[in-house]
């Protein structure tokens, strides 16, 4: 088993939940290591973003830019959810955040403006959610493990099916093929924690 960090991104479907901060906060002290990054997702912010695009015609580029903001602005508030947490700009700054006993939690829209100067960047396509985001950002800083937590179980079979299934975007395959980077699905919302 490859050692390594394990990134967590935590679903914008589990924001509704009125325990997330604690829920979150336990399934990480039973289930994640000490060096863990939060990755947000874009729930009903994201889906704000896509309704404005269909009523404006803001086009994939825009979007994508407006709908990282929103990750950028749910990575606020689970830093406000999740004890001992706090927002970073690059996942080369978790080592820093872990030795003060801290958890990191990702401002996509920062990591991925910086990001976009290599040539690997993600594309600029609503094929690409906080899934692939979380996934980038794993390959990134070489982490051991992807864990996504979600409000359904996943099903069967490999990461191509997933993303078949619409369980996560078509773009989170390619953004891992060819990686040691292990993917795992969490139902935080209906699960045994």
């Amino acid at each position: 088993m490859a050692s390594g960090p394990t990134v967590v991104k935590v679903g914008g479907s589990l924001f509704d939940l009125p325990d997330l901060g604690p829920r979150l906060y336990g399934w990480l002290e039973r289930h994640a290591p000490r060096e863990v990054l939060l990755v947000p997702g874009g729930g009903p912010a994201a889906e704000a973003i896509r309704a404005l695009d269909r009523t404006h015609s803001l086009g994939e580029e825009s979007s994508h830019w407006l709908a990282l903001r929103a990750l950028a602005m749910n990575a606020a508030l689970l830093a406000a959810l999740v004890p001992g947490s706090c927002v970073i700009d690059g996942p080369d700054l978790a080592e820093l955040v872990w030795e003060q006993g801290r958890i990191p939690v990702l401002d996509a829209f920062a990591f991925c403006e910086a990001d976009d100067e290599n040539d690997d960047h993600l594309p600029h396509t609503w094929a690409v959610t906080s899934d692939s985001v979380a996934a980038r950002a794993a390959v990134v800083m070489h982490a051991a493990e992807l864990v996504l937590l979600k409000s359904a179980p996943p099903p069967p079979d490999d990461a191509a099916a997933w993303a078949a299934s619409g369980y996560v975007d078509e773009w989170l395959p390619r953004v891992l093929v060819g990686t040691d980077v292990r993917l795992r699905a969490v139902d935080l919302r209906n699960g045994k924690l």
